[in-house]
């Protein structure tokens, strides 16, 4: 196997998560409603009942790449968020098939997504207020690129890796 190094392999990710997004803007977003209408802004990501989202190593590096560039207070204020939240919802990578669930640190009121634009996970992308069940995005778009996104890691670390809640994999491979 030849490999690559973290930054080509960022670099790489940043492409699969550019072509995602123009794939659910251009064909399933439309249908859902603006997220500029919803009563509760954010509250996708800051309801603890819902989020679940898993990434993998790379993609947590991404993430660090974007809170690396934030100033160092609200980098650590983001940091002490990760670490409350992994002690609030007790998050484990051995969640025994049944992940758990937590609200995304990464979320601030009046900003919004912290990693938005640039290291977004590809759950996040897919997700949106969709009255019409019929409307989604088919779960197999979303498995195709994540198993881009596996073999990518693999490529930049050399082996599988479990992937991880959010808040786990900033605090394992972050800071």
């Amino acid at each position: 196997m030849r490999f690559i190094s973290e930054t080509a392999g960022i670099e790489k990710l940043a492409d699969i998560r550019s072509e995602f997004t123009s794939e659910i803007r251009g064909s399933y977003e439309h249908k859902a409603r603006p997220c500029s209408a919803c009563d509760s802004p954010g509250i996708c990501c800051r309801d603890a009942h819902f989020v679940n989202v898993r990434i993998t190593r790379l993609e947590a590096a991404g993430i660090d790449s974007v809170l690396k560039s934030l100033g160092p207070g609200r980098r650590n204020s983001v940091h002490a968020r990760v670490d409350q939240t992994i002690a609030t919802y007790r998050l484990t990578d051995d969640d025994g098939g049944e992940p758990k669930t937590y609200a995304c640190p990464l979320f601030e009121s009046g900003t919004g997504c912290l990693v938005h634009e640039t290291a977004k996970p590809l759950p996040c992308i897919a997700h949106a207020c969709y009255d019409d069940p019929g409307d989604l995005p088919p779960d197999e778009l979303l498995v195709e690129r994540e198993t881009e996104i596996f073999k990518l890691n693999r490529l930049v670390y050399g082996k599988d890796i479990a992937c991880s809640p959010i808040p786990l994999a900033i605090a394992r491979f972050g800071k």
